[in-house]
């Protein structure tokens, strides 16, 4: 077996920036090919050599360029990922929002009593994480409990509405993630937005993740909106919020 698989198949902790550092060099690979494969700069392809991982925008990301540094030298991006969460992600604040899991209840002695109260907790635990959902997505106007009737005359519930987002670069490039899904589950988008380009993205809600925000513009359904602090976002048709954990 050759030294590669020996270096990459490692079963349990090994270097990140010296196992890509060798992939590079072994297929005589330079960074300035590599940042037009990627579409992530040159910089930060080193930092990640390096394993200077403070240099890069946010946690968020640095997963992001590792599983496609990862990708583009041949390699499997998520053992790199997953060893980064073990040893550098400890208290991430920009990762997508995640559905908080409730841990199951212990079955107990009395049979049908026991089953009975398992179902009584896990349809408070539905209905709580329902409630926190609307409350976070999309606000006070947005709520509805299911069986309420209102007199509203509007068919599809706002948060439900398709959302139209464009980024546009105006004071510089960025590095750009896009996904969309209820926990961010489908990439649509993600390299480099240079500037002058522009990007537009549709989905019911969208997880916008930059780089560098304060070198984009972002229209909502051809509205102009402002960014809130951070890097990661959460847009549907009724708001854009920071994603926090």
């Amino acid at each position: 077996m050759g030294p590669s698989t020996a270096v990459y198949n490692a079963p349990a902790v090994f270097d990140i920036g010296s196992s890509l550092r060798d992939a590079r060099e072994r297929q005589g690979l330079d960074f300035p090919e590599l940042e037009e494969r990627t579409k992530i700069r040159a910089k930060y392809l080193r930092a990640l050599e390096d394993e200077r991982f403070d240099i890069l925008p946010a946690p968020t990301y640095v997963k992001g360029f590792l599983r496609a540094y990862a990708d583009a030298l041949g390699l499997d991006g998520q053992p790199f990922v997953d060893e980064y969460n073990s040893r550098f992600a400890i208290g991430d604040e920009d990762a997508p929002i995640r559905a908080r899991r409730v841990p199951a209840p212990r079955p107990s002695r009395g049979g049908r009593e026991s089953r009975l109260a398992m179902l009584t907790v896990l349809a408070i635990a539905v209905v709580t994480a329902l409630v926190i959902a609307a409350w976070r997505f999309g606000g006070p106007e947005e709520e509805s409990v299911p069986g309420l009737r209102t007199d509203t005359v509007a068919s599809v519930p706002p948060a439900a509405r398709p959302v139209r987002v464009t980024v546009v670069a105006t004071g510089g490039s960025t590095w750009m993630e896009v996904s969309t899904g209820a926990q961010a589950d489908r990439l649509l988008y993600r390299g480099t937005l240079e500037q002058g380009q522009r990007k537009t993205f549709e989905g019911r809600r969208l997880w916008l993740a930059l780089a560098e925000p304060e070198n984009v513009v972002v229209r909502r359904n051809g509205n102009r909106v402002e960014l809130p602090a951070g890097t990661t976002f959460a847009v549907t048709s009724r708001r854009i919020v920071r994603a926090t954990p």
